[in-house]
């Protein structure tokens, strides 16, 4: 799948799959430097997902500093082919102008993805 290469980061979609729903997130980083896959809560709202009593808090440290987002179970994320089914994601107020998440090293590891970065493009060994 093509990735575009703006403002010195790389990024792509993904398709969230939650309580028979699904919705394509455009401008997601390929963050090969972060753990695990945040997506900004103000694009999944209007699908239903939102913090929960039985969601888990975790708090973040990285660059921007300390964040706190949620941790939820979904039905699936989808990057081109790809589809983990039944996983965790972490979902956070996304302070970052055309930013809505980071595609993490969980996903990114589990779907053995590569980066071109020569065509750049993702795409699965």
């Amino acid at each position: 799948m093509k990735i575009e290469y703006m403002d010195g980061l790389l990024f792509t979609e993904i398709t969230v799959h939650f309580n028979g729903e699904k919705k394509v997130i455009n401008n997601i980083v390929i963050d090969t430097g972060a753990s695990h896959t945040l997506i900004s809560q103000d694009e999944v709202d209007d699908i239903g997902i939102q913090v929960g009593m039985d969601d888990e808090i975790i708090t973040s440290y990285g660059i921007g500093g300390k964040e706190h987002a949620f941790s939820k179970r979904i039905k699936g994320i989808q990057v081109g082919d790809f589809i983990l089914r039944d996983v965790l994601i972490d979902f956070t107020s996304f302070k970052y102008h055309n930013i809505n998440g980071l595609l993490g090293l969980d996903i990114l590891v589990k779907g053995k993805f590569n980066v071109d970065l020569e065509n750049f493009k993702l795409s699965r060994s």
